[in-house]
């Protein structure tokens, strides 16, 4: 993968467009993202999931990244889009969980 390679994002609300973002960055998000979402009935909440995330990281890529919290927030909104994961409806605050 080329160091400028971009990735084009989704987003599950169609009528709004998601940023291009490092390709390195988003598939290093999107694996921790997996990792730490389960699949279970009660899923996760959203809530404090980018310190799940910044916990995974090294100190030099949380620098590299500079808002874990953006990318945490823009990578799940592309796995809701492709069917990666779901919002557990009806539910406050907001959980989510795996659905592949």
């Amino acid at each position: 993968m080329r160091l400028d390679e971009r990735f084009q994002c989704l987003h599950p609300d169609p009528g709004k467009e998601a940023p291009r973002i490092s390709a390195d960055k988003y598939h290093l998000i999107r694996k921790i993202l997996l990792e730490v979402i389960p699949s279970g009935e009660q899923g996760v909440s959203f809530s404090g999931l980018d310190q799940r995330v910044a916990q995974r990281l090294t100190q030099e890529q949380i620098a590299g990244l500079g808002s874990v919290g953006w990318y945490t927030t823009v990578v799940k909104l592309d796995l809701e889009a492709r069917g990666e994961i779901e919002r557990l409806p009806g539910v406050k605050p907001q959980l989510i969980r795996r659905i592949r």
